[in-house]
């Protein structure tokens, strides 16, 4: 073969540094972009907070109704002549818009009952000064841990420095629910050289064990147990220790006890299965019954109270609110601004370098650009939630006014065609963002259910069909549970057809038991 040249023209796609960028951020949950934006701020000194714009210079993210475009709307059109993207949803489609260096960025639309216009007689946008609107989380105080509680009731005792060091070592090694997950040997063998002889492991085992002792002796009872077992057996006597217990339940609590002793019991009772309860303890299956209700009273996580709550708080990135009622009922749906980042280039900075030339300015003029790129993309990462939700909104409707039985069936690829972007746009969009309802927050994956045929040839949203199975294991006889083939021939009374197995997987998905479990002991 001759070496040669030759020229091949070719077509391929490059992501450029802004569009990787904006891609990522559209991505980020709520948490994820706040940490963001504070890195953002530490490295770029062209960046900074714009915490002092008054409301009134703030400009609203805004964009039409899918269902007319902003067309038959006098408001919705001026709104966007107000706004940079002045193409609706073409900033959503190649994921551009106008480069601004200022934007605060709180966004709002109404969703009318039949076409969609802007509704001025709407809820207006909560002011975050406002102390009654503010997050419950910081008018409370701080929440005591776990080991905080332990600590302080440990004050009470009179024990050497190393006994009241042992307890503090197995308090610190709890886990959130309060069972200390490994053994006093595995424990002190942490604490041990190479070179330390047996006689300084049993020694140390000797104190972990009293310290054991006195730790499992604390409230709430059942703390310091290292199985289910264990945890129930300290709280059995807890109570047991009451003498001014009815005899009953005092006989109860001796059934209760037995029964935790036995290997393999709880797995049984888990099961309801009485006779070989029967066999295992040597107790009547009455006695047995009576021991599970006492069971069943107890607390299986004794560390569960102590929980930080806040780790469970989900701040939403997106509001919905009702105006009016009845069929000319609207929806307004807004960015929530206590989400989104008041961000602007340093105008002082940005002036300076105008001007400037030398050895460190095209490396400082990167910068800038890159605070400027920042801004557009979270922009355009807000303008993007704003729009998929409303589209969400129109095409839900129906929960928004009836709640989930209501729900229509909806796939990303559906709405991702509506919107004219790719399917992988939607994916990331609705990916641990949530939207604040009339009935509860949800994720925004939550409005996307597949579909079930019907008998009349239409579809129903499997969302829809577990709300119809809830509804239907809500009003059964205690007594005669429903099983997953009825509860399926009675989705086919209603016109559903939804197979047993299928109605096994959302009895599951709820979380609830099988029709054995839930029968009453």
């Amino acid at each position: 073969m001759k070496p040669g040249l030759s020229l091949r023209v070719s077509q391929h796609l490059a992501l450029t540094p802004q569009l990787q960028q904006s891609i990522r951020l559209l991505q980020l949950s709520t948490l994820e972009l706040a940490s963001e934006v504070e890195q953002m701020l530490d490295d770029n000194p062209f960046l900074e907070r714009e915490d002092d714009a008054p409301v009134d210079e703030e400009r609203p993210l805004t964009a039409p109704p899918a269902s007319d475009g902003g067309r038959n709307s006098e408001d919705a059109t001026e709104s966007l002549a107000e706004s940079p993207d002045a193409e609706g949803d073409g900033a959503l489609k190649d994921l551009d818009c106008v480069l601004t260096e200022s934007w605060d960025g709180d966004g709002s639309m109404d969703i009318g009952a039949d076409d969609g216009e802007w509704g001025a007689d709407s809820a207006p946008r909560p002011n975050p000064a406002d102390d009654d609107e503010r997050d419950p989380g910081e008018r409370g105080g701080p929440q005591e841990t776990l080991a905080e509680h332990l600590h302080r009731q440990a004050l009470a005792f009179r024990l050497a420095p190393e006994d009241m060091a042992a307890l503090h070592f197995l308090i610190e090694s709890l886990n959130d629910d309060g069972y200390l997950e490994d053994s006093i040997a595995q424990l002190a063998a942490t604490l041990l050289d190479d070179d330390d002889g047996l006689e300084q492991m049993e020694e140390l085992v000797h104190r972990f064990t009293l310290a054991l002792k006195l730790l499992q002796s604390l409230e709430p009872a059942g703390v310091g147990a290292r199985n289910l077992a264990e945890c129930l057996t300290l709280q059995l006597k807890s109570r047991q220790a009451d003498h001014a217990l009815p005899a009953s339940e005092a006989a109860a609590i001796a059934s209760a006890l037995k029964l935790c002793a036995q290997h393999g019991a709880l797995d049984l009772l888990a099961r309801r299965d009485w006779r070989k309860l029967a066999q295992l303890t040597g107790e009547s299956e009455d006695a047995l019954r009576a021991a599970a209700a006492c069971i069943t009273r107890l607390e299986p996580k004794p560390g569960r109270r102590f929980t930080d709550v806040e780790r469970d708080v989900i701040v939403p990135d997106v509001i919905v609110t009702a105006a009016g009622s009845g069929p000319t009922q609207r929806f307004r749906v807004q960015i929530n601004p206590d989400v989104v980042p008041r961000l602007r280039v340093h105008e002082l900075y940005a002036s300076a370098l105008r001007g400037g030339k030398g050895e460190g300015h095209q490396a400082l003029s990167q910068r800038l650009q890159e605070a400027r790129w920042f801004i557009k993309n979270i922009q355009q990462r807000f303008d993007t939630i704003l729009r998929v939700s409303q589209a969400i909104v129109e095409r839900q409707r129906n929960f928004f006014i009836h709640g989930e039985i209501a729900m229509r069936p909806m796939v990303q690829r559906e709405l991702a065609e509506e919107l004219g972007v790719h399917e992988s746009t939607i994916s990331r969009v609705t990916t641990a963002k949530y939207m604040a309802t009339p009935q509860g927050t949800f994720e925004l994956k939550h409005f996307f259910g597949s579909a079930l045929g019907t008998e009349t040839g239409g579809n129903a949203s499997s969302t829809a069909v577990r709300a119809l199975i809830k509804q239907f294991i809500a009003a059964e006889n205690p007594a005669k549970p429903l099983s997953d083939g009825q509860i399926a021939e009675m989705l086919k009374e209603q016109g559903i057809d939804c197979a047993r197995r299928t109605v096994a997987k959302y009895r599951e998905g709820l979380r609830i038991p099988v029709a054995s479990l839930r029968k009453p002991a």
